[in-house]
């Protein structure tokens, strides 16, 4: 199955990209695709155990199952005032 990962903040700086498309298996989750994704970008694992994972703009966690085109967020804490 096709997905698309979308990367924010320091994630998305560490990685020099916002965004990326792979094929996972047809029966993946979440954590398969941060999984990837880590293995792709290993300079972002040090940030990976403080992040949110969406799927297709919803807050999951790693065990959510994904379909066929499904995008997949990894969100860094944030902070303001």
């Amino acid at each position: 199955m096709r997905v698309r990962i979308l990367l924010f903040a320091i994630v998305r700086e560490a990685a020099q990209t916002s965004e990326v498309e792979f094929e996972l298996p047809p029966v993946a989750t979440a954590g398969d695709a941060v999984a990837f994704i880590e293995l792709k970008y290993p300079q972002i694992s040090k940030y990976l155990s403080r992040c949110a994972i969406a799927v297709n703009r919803r807050y999951a966690n790693a065990e959510s199952t994904l379909a066929d085109g499904d995008e997949v967020a990894i969100i860094p804490p944030v902070s303001g005032g």
